[in-house]
């Protein structure tokens, strides 16, 4: 029986390394959908982020116009917006700072929002500034579903507290509940 989502999208900042390892080291090697991750990163020094994540999960950045492919795990590419597009594929884009950040989470959101609309689960971690929750708050009017840490549990509080602020109907889970309900629903 097919699960209840096409894609898992997880976006995170400040704060976010060590939960989104949990989360990783917890989920099957073979998961069914494809797994995408979008981390903010400093963009004019190389960034070790895909080397450090690949120890827990076969982690790949994609490139542009690559189809998404179901049972891999994907990293946004350093100093690169990640949408995907229509035709299931990645877009990788160069254009200005969003919140601050390239990649931006709200641009990854947004586009899956669009793209797998009730199918996308996407899932907001720590982080020191508001993006990603426009972007959740989008997947979750296109009915998919959206998951923002819960604050307390946060290293950094304002991105998950920003979209719990801004969404209604936002899940507010632990790390812990997290992994659980991607099991359960998945």
């Amino acid at each position: 029986m097919k699960g209840a989502y096409d894609i898992i999208t997880i976006g995170g900042s400040a704060g976010s390394l060590s939960v989104l390892t949990m989360l990783l080291d917890a989920l099957p090697e073979n998961m069914r959908m494809p797994v995408v991750i979008v981390l903010h990163r400093l963009r004019n020094v190389e960034s070790e982020m895909g080397r450090l994540l690949s120890a827990t999960k076969k982690i790949r950045e994609p490139e542009d116009k690559e189809p998404v492919k179901d049972h891999h795990f994907y990293l946004a590419p350093q100093n690169y917006h990640l949408m995907i597009e229509a035709d299931k594929t990645f877009m990788l884009d160069y254009s200005e700072l969003v919140n601050y950040s390239r990649p931006a989470i709200d641009m990854t959101f947004s586009s899956v929002a669009e793209v797998y609309g009730h199918r996308a689960l996407c899932i907001l971690l720590s982080g020191a500034n508001k993006d990603g929750a426009e972007g959740l708050c989008e997947v979750i009017a296109a009915g998919g579903t959206g998951i923002a840490q819960d604050p307390q549990t946060a290293t950094f509080e304002a991105m998950p507290q920003s979209a719990i602020d801004l969404c209604r109907d936002v899940k507010i889970l632990t790390i812990e509940e997290i992994i659980k309900f991607i099991f359960f629903e998945t």
